[in-house]
């Protein structure tokens, strides 16, 4: 797998901060502290909410559109994989009374990786997922989307600025990511994947916290996290 280009990487990031205030809600700091088990990174006392995730992804009206920095890709892949596959864990993110937590890519990100497994940049969502669909496959894109879910509760922003070296077991079997924090002051937290090829993917500062309140929470990310080397 090549290395990403530092461009679009870049640019993945920097456009990520003008996330839809829609979906962003502001997290608070947290001192730093040891390393921590994925058991003292989730929530103490769960969340009473029930909305779920997938309200949240739809209620922009489900369509693709021409803003980057939103999150149409992830919200059809996962309504691709449940129509495949209704029995699939990916219908988790629909069931509010289930806590769990999301990193969820924005629609830039699947742009690179789209670049990066097929050779092209393509200039819309709608060509994007296509890209998508057809490289990987169904199967290899719920084992994407299951590789974002964090299944064992909800894990806010404060916590994780908390959780540097944290482990967290993904709703993929065997597969985990973990917690690097990079700077408490300006909310910098990178998730580390099992592509080691690869660039890893940054939580977006200002789309921390996502459906806070309820038992599903997520935060926006900037890069795709890949549970291998894709």
């Amino acid at each position: 797998m090549k290395k990403r280009h530092l461009v679009p990487v870049v640019a993945a990031l920097a456009g990520a901060l003008a996330v839809p205030a829609a979906v962003a809600a502001p997290a608070a700091s947290s001192a730093s502290s040891a390393s921590r088990t994925q058991a003292s990174v989730v929530a103490a006392a769960t969340p009473i909410g029930t909305t779920s995730l997938a309200d949240v992804l739809l209620a922009d009206g489900n369509q693709f559109d021409g803003n980057w920095y939103d999150y149409d890709i992830v919200t059809e892949a996962v309504l691709a994989v449940l129509a495949a596959k209704p029995s699939s864990p990916v219908g988790l993110l629909t069931k509010g009374d289930v806590a769990l937590t999301a990193f969820i890519p924005n629609d830039r990100a699947f742009q690179v990786l789209a670049a990066d497994l097929t050779g092209r940049w393509y200039g819309s969502e709608t060509k994007v997922f296509q890209a998508l669909a057809g490289a990987v496959g169904i199967d290899a894109l719920e084992r994407v989307l299951l590789y974002h879910v964090v299944p064992s509760g909800t894990v806010t922003s404060s916590q994780a600025l908390r959780s540097d070296g944290a482990m967290l077991a993904t709703a993929l079997p065997g597969k985990s990511i973990k917690v690097d924090v990079l700077s408490r002051w300006l909310k910098l937290v990178r998730l580390v994947d099992g592509d080691r090829n690869d660039a890893d993917p940054l939580l977006n500062p200002r789309a921390l916290d996502i459906n806070k309140g309820n038992r599903q929470i997520a935060h926006g990310i900037v890069l795709v996290l890949r549970p291998a080397d894709l």
